[in-house]
């Protein structure tokens, strides 16, 4: 093992590291999803939240002092961060640092992700680090950071821009890049309608996983450089990245599981079908992302509820859940649950019958209830006898039917004000 590798000089590099997570964003494609949270604020996984897995990637790699970059309806996310990101100890260097768009340096908000690093640029170098971790707040995965820095510092990289293999025909969505046999970058374009195939699988693009770690000083310099250039649109994407390759060492870094030596797990759940399937795969026997690994927790903010309860043992009225995971707080009275995920404190009262659906925190379910392919947001109050999924024209007229025939229901489509802003 080389001195670059060993987990002692690993260490030390992250020491050195500030990691900022860009959390500032809608997440649009989410639809009604994100009307009152930011995309990395959504529920996932049962108890998490989004921004729990960028977050405890950072703790479980050993960099513990963390930017929270906040803009659009921030105040849950804000909130999860103070409760459940406390624990950090502020006089040994360690911290999750809230940073809200202010207008520290200009008269406007984040204009892009570039403009909201350089807005606080002046707090970025009053920490000192030595190299800049910047991850994206709205996907999950579990990576150590520790080895991508060290392989840029290995490189010795100006720039190093975290990689995976994506499907081509999904990956428009993304940055795209072309590496030379080293890794070296040679091309970087954003969002491309026609993506590069990667020339031993046509079937493949090399996509962007929006993670970028820069030595501080040469970021300090572009992003200065950035915001004097009036025509640009102040986005790492699109304007920092393809400048850094033509002028710069820029390498890719390829995330792999080290244990299988294929592809990782890594979601980007930005859309209703993605969100949908990507919490119904953890019900799985083996999953890909092991929330059971004890290696690599995962760590959030929730409130002590209860243990799950099931009620009832009668032959048309039996409290069961199959193949689902249920958490915390919930209550299965009198009826069937298969292939479900139902997050902290769902209520479900009897002869309900619930398949193939994500249920969010605080939800309760009336009596006869019929619930299939769907998501239902938090704090909804479904009436009983309401059928959900079976019916999907009947379901257009009142909810949000996604492409792949995911039906959403928020509070709001029921007629239930949960944000009062009268």
């Amino acid at each position: 093992m080389s001195q670059a590798r060993t987990p002692r000089f690993v260490s030390r590099l992250t020491r050195q590291t500030l990691a900022l997570i860009m959390a500032g964003g809608r997440g649009s494609r989410l639809r009604h999803l994100t009307d009152w949270r930011a995309k990395p604020a959504v529920p996932f996984a049962g108890k998490f939240r989004i921004i729990d897995f960028p977050l405890s990637n950072c703790i479980n790699s050993g960099i513990r002092r963390i930017g929270l970059l906040t803009q659009y309806k921030a105040h849950s996310l804000i909130l999860h961060a103070q409760r459940g990101w406390s624990f950090l100890r502020g006089e040994f260097g360690e911290f999750v640092e809230i940073l809200p768009a202010q207008q520290r340096i200009q008269e406007t908000w984040y204009a892009g992700t570039a403009d909201a690093i350089y807005q606080n640029i002046d707090i970025i170098r009053n920490h000192g680090p030595k190299f800049v971790l910047i991850l994206a707040g709205d996907h999950v995965y579990k990576m150590d950071y520790g080895p991508m820095i060290a392989a840029h510092v290995d490189n010795k990289a100006d720039l190093t821009v975290g990689a995976i293999e994506f499907p081509r025909s999904q990956a428009s969505e993304f940055g795209v890049l072309t590496v030379d046999e080293s890794g070296r970058i040679k091309s970087f374009d954003e969002k491309p309608q026609d993506p590069q195939p990667m020339p031993d699988n046509p079937e493949l693009s090399l996509a962007s996983m929006g993670i970028y770690v820069f030595n501080a000083a040469f970021l300090y310099e572009l992003l200065i450089r950035d915001a004097d250039t009036k025509n640009s649109s102040h986005d790492f994407g699109r304007d920092i990245v393809p400048q850094v390759i033509k002028k710069y060492r820029a390498f890719s870094y390829m995330f792999r599981d080290p244990i299988k030596n294929q592809v990782a797990y890594w979601r980007d759940v930005g859309t209703i079908d993605a969100f949908w399937k990507a919490n119904l795969e953890l019900i799985g026997v083996t999953p890909e992302l092991n929330l059971y690994d004890s290696e690599w927790p995962i760590w959030t903010y929730q409130e002590q509820y209860p243990p799950a309860k099931f009620v009832f043992d009668d032959d048309n009225r039996r409290g069961m859940a199959v193949d689902s995971m249920v958490s915390g707080g919930c209550i299965i009275s009198g009826s069937v649950v298969r292939h479900s995920l139902l997050f902290s404190n769902v209520k479900v009262n009897s002869y309900c019958t619930i398949q193939d659906s994500v249920i969010l925190p605080e939800v309760s379910i009336g009596r006869r209830c019929k619930i299939q392919n769907a998501i239902i947001d938090k704090g909804c109050r479904i009436p009983k006898d309401m059928e959900i999924g079976v019916d999907l024209a009947k379901d257009r007229d009142r909810f949000y039917v996604s492409p792949g025939g995911v039906v959403l229901v928020t509070p709001d489509m029921l007629g239930q004000t949960l944000h009062h802003i009268r």
